[in-house]
């Protein structure tokens, strides 16, 4: 589409008017369906979102179940990411897998880390106040186990095509440990849930919400003020031109996939907390208050932020809508290792909650308690750390946020596109035509996402997703006794020198 056509196109407001008005109306019945899975239950004065109690239950279960392998298992995933166990692990040159260890996890880490980390991470320490960060560390912490049995299983019953391409997640071993026992009806079912859950979430909360919020950051700098990218013909073309680098992309399948993400995501959160170390260090004499209000603010909060249930619920609700853990997207990317013990990247996904809510979400907050901003009723989201970068590099803080926005949103793109495209190929086939239907398909839709207002599209794309954990959470209970058997061996073997550290 040339310039011209833009303009033309941009002229036509009521075009893009009349269109999100007409998919609002239409989708209607989206409102049943995100009422469902955001239900609240009644807790005294508060209602907690039911999907966030099925998240935060199943993360503790899942800790005591392993015998807190969020901790004794932190070694082992430093290692295996570090390649101290590669000459194990890798000695049959016909093992499965086509990606390393750190690929994976650079993979699946692009698809968490993200907005919620820059935006999300406000809202909560709005709403919660100081203390929110604490129990969103709690619950990062917490969820490192649910990440482990998830990504454990996704490599086990992953399935290998003849050219050498692996499919694995929770549809399958939904469906394939389930069957084994004798529940083949049960495993179907909440394979088949979560595959179309998936593939709805990679269009939407892993599509259009992500291109549409980088957009919004990209040409609200004001150097494009009164430009071209400030219209709407603007915002189209920048959509094709993010289509167009998905597209380069994910054509290559995870093994492209993994080689941009193993590259962008140590970029991208690198330069993030650095520029928050950069303003913590500014303001290093406050460091000490700022710890004491999230410490005392945990237990004993002021009424204005709801006591410490309010409280509490914030910092629990970020870290669950952060990391994924329990939501079982981040097995599918696991699941393409190179590795012949299942084990072994269930202790390096378990990273994955620690890097996003431990360390990335909690340098936000650092940032917005150290600078004070959080106490400011009139910003909130990305304008509020916005604001507290500015403190510190002033003008140039626009313009390292809108850098890691859109990197953000655009690794998290090309992850939620596998997430997707396996979920699809689970229900519709994995031939080349139906990847080449499913890839067109996502590209288009991040162009429609760069200039509708998403409304009730990105609200039901968010349910979606996070309705993927009821069929994943019950699937883990269920086989949550055959990971801790895996992982005993595992270790067992490690203490009596079976298998060597190189």
């Amino acid at each position: 589409m040339s310039l011209f056509g833009l303009s033309a196109f941009a002229q036509e407001k009521s075009i893009l008017e009349n269109l999100n008005n007409s998919i609002n109306d239409w989708m209607f019945w989206t409102d049943y369906v995100v009422e469902f899975v955001f239900m609240s239950v009644p807790f005294g004065a508060y209602k907690i979102p039911f999907v966030l109690i099925w998240l935060i239950v199943g993360a503790v279960f899942f800790t005591i179940k392993t015998n807190f392998i969020n901790f004794r298992g932190f070694r082992y995933a430093i290692d295996i990411v570090r390649g101290k166990f590669d000459d194990y692990l890798h000695d049959d040159s016909d093992t499965a897998g086509q990606v390393s260890h750190f690929q994976a996890l650079a993979t699946a880490l692009s698809g968490t880390v993200g907005l919620g980390n820059i935006a999300g991470v406000a809202v909560a320490v709005a709403a919660g106040g100081p203390g929110a960060t604490f129990w969103m560390i709690v619950a990062g912490i917490f969820g490192m186990a649910s990440k482990f049995v998830e990504c454990t299983l996704g490599v086990k019953y992953r399935e290998e095509l003849p050219d050498g391409r692996v499919s694995g997640g929770p549809m399958y071993y939904l469906s394939k440990g389930l069957a084994k026992r004798n529940m083949n009806g049960l495993g179907s079912f909440l394979g088949a849930f979560f595959a179309i859950c998936c593939i709805g979430g990679s269009l939407g909360g892993g599509n259009m919400f992500q291109v549409n919020q980088a957009r919004e950051q990209f040409v609200n700098l004001p150097i494009f003020e009164g430009t071209f990218l400030a219209t709407e013909g603007g915002w189209v073309l920048f959509g094709i031109i993010m289509a167009v680098a998905v597209a380069v992309v994910i054509i290559g399948g995870i093994q492209s996939i993994a080689k941009v993400t193993d590259k962008i995501v140590p970029f991208m959160c690198g330069l993030y907390v650095f520029a928050a170390l950069v303003v913590l260090g500014a303001n290093i004499t406050e460091i000490p208050g700022a710890f004491g209000a999230i410490i005392s603010g945990a237990f004993s909060p002021e009424a204005a932020f709801g006591g410490v249930l309010g409280v509490l619920i914030q910092g629990f609700k970020r870290a669950a809508f952060s990391n994924e853990a329990g939501i079982g997207s981040a097995s599918i990317a696991h699941a393409a290792v190179k590795t012949k013990e299942p084990v072994t990247e269930g202790m390096v996904a378990l990273l994955e909650p620690f890097i996003d809510t431990v360390v990335v979400c909690t340098m936000t907050a650092l940032v917005l308690v150290i600078t004070g901003v959080y106490a400011d009723p009139n910003l909130s989201g990305v304008g509020m750390t916005s604001v507290a970068f500015e403190s510190v590099f002033g003008g140039l803080a626009n313009t390292i946020l809108t850098i890691a926005v859109v990197l953000f949103a655009f690794s998290t793109m090309i992850s939620w596109s596998y997430y997707g495209l396996k979920s699809w190929g689970y229900l519709f086939g994995t031939s080349k035509k139906a990847e080449v239907i499913y890839k067109t398909i996502f590209c288009l839709f991040v162009v429609i996402g760069s200039v509708l207002s998403l409304g009730k599209v990105v609200n039901f794309s968010d349910s979606m997703i996070f309705a993927m954990c009821f069929p994943n959470i019950i699937g883990l209970y269920i086989m949550s006794s055959e990971v801790r058997n895996d992982l005993d061996d595992f270790v067992n073997r490690v203490k009596t020198g079976i298998i060597k550290r190189s």
